[in-house]
């Protein structure tokens, strides 16, 4: 015999699909919007359709974005020459957040993960390597995960940029090994940008 009305278990359902929601926390999410408004339940709708439907990728950094290119890329305040290379968009805003980096960005979209069936073929890394031939970068920093898989997509990176006659840099462990960016507090991303050495 179920134990809610079937949208109830349904809403719940789908909530606990959600990275880092259990049944508990999808049952509360749920019986919170359940007594919001209706007013306030169709707001958090549109919001989740308008993620889906008006996101897309930056043509030029592949950051998300709902105008191309991204207001990043259209900032003409920024240091064209530095290009900073991240993971994911949550490293991109994590590092934005310390306030201490005025380049240029590139979003991989992952890491290369053999187990995983991950390789160089399924990141934005072809991509990366045309703006390097066509914009006039100086130094390509590489704000990788300390994991093994960050270190793998540093060292492939790195292979591929130096015989370019580009300097290239790598964050230093300020963040802890197996930590992640997206994670880390502003103050140990400031150092971690800050001590950054070339490979």
């Amino acid at each position: 015999m179920p134990l809610h009305a079937k949208p109830i278990d349904y809403l719940i359902e789908a909530l606990s699909k959600l990275p880092g929601i259990g049944k508990k926390t999808a049952s509360r999410l749920a019986f919170h919007i359940l007594r919001s408004s209706p007013s306030e339940a169709q707001e958090l709708a549109r919001a989740i359709l308008d993620v889906k439907e008006k996101i897309r990728l930056c043509s030029i950094c592949f950051n998300l974005t709902d105008e191309d290119p991204c207001w990043i890329c259209q900032d003409a305040r920024r240091v064209p020459e530095i290009l900073c290379v991240v993971e994911g968009p949550n490293d991109l805003i994590a590092i934005e957040n310390t306030g201490n980096y005025n380049g240029k960005y590139h979003v991989l979209h992952g890491a290369i993960s053999p187990l995983e069936g991950i390789g160089p073929e399924q990141l934005k890394i072809k991509e990366l390597m045309e703006r390097l031939q066509h914009e006039k970068i100086i130094e390509v920093i590489l704000a990788t995960n300390p994991t093994v898989e960050g270190g793998a997509t540093t060292l492939y990176l790195t292979e591929l940029i130096k015989p370019l006659g580009i300097k290239v840099t790598r964050i230093a462990y300020g963040v802890p090994m197996g930590g992640e960016i997206e994670y880390s507090d502003g103050m140990t991303l400031s150092k971690a940008l800050e001590g950054r050495r070339e490979i």
